[in-house]
C-alpha cells in the first residue's frame, strides 16, 4: 500500500501541449510531446502512447496533468522528461486534464 507521504513526493502539475508529432522510433505507437509547465518547471518533452484516441493536431493547446519530478527516461533516441497522466479506457489512453483552464505550472493539491 502507498502512503500519503508517498503521494506527497510526487510533483504533479498542469501543462499545455505546444507540440505533438509521431514518434517514429518508438517500439509501440506513441507521440513525442512538448509540454509547457510554466515558469518554474518550463518546457518539457515526453513520449505518450495515446495514438488510439488522439491525432497530433488535436493535442496542441490541450492542458494535461504530468508528474514533473521523475528522473528522465531514455526511449529509443529520445529523452522523456515527464510523465503525462491518463486513464486506460476501452478505446485507449485518455489524458487527464483540469475541468477548467488554469495556469501552467499549477500544482495538484
Amino acid at each position: 500500500m502507498a502512503t500519503i507521504d508517498d503521494f506527497l513526493k510526487l510533483d504533479i502539475r498542469v501543462g499545455t501541449i505546444v507540440d505533438a508529432k509521431v514518434f517514429e522510433k518508438a517500439k509501440r505507437p506513441a507521440y513525442q510531446l512538448k509540454v509547457d509547465f510554466g515558469k518554474e518547471t518550463g518546457l518539457k518533452k515526453t513520449s505518450a502512447q495515446i495514438t488510439d484516441v488522439y491525432k497530433p493536431e488535436e493535442l496542441i493547446g490541450k492542458q494535461v496533468l504530468g508528474v514533473v519530478n521523475f528522473p528522465p527516461r531514455q526511449i529509443a533516441d529520445f529523452m522523456s522528461e515527464v510523465l503525462v497522466l491518463g486513464t486506460y479506457s476501452k478505446d485507449g489512453v485518455v489524458l487527464i486534464k483540469p475541468d477548467k483552464e488554469v495556469e501552467n505550472g499549477d500544482k495538484l493539491g
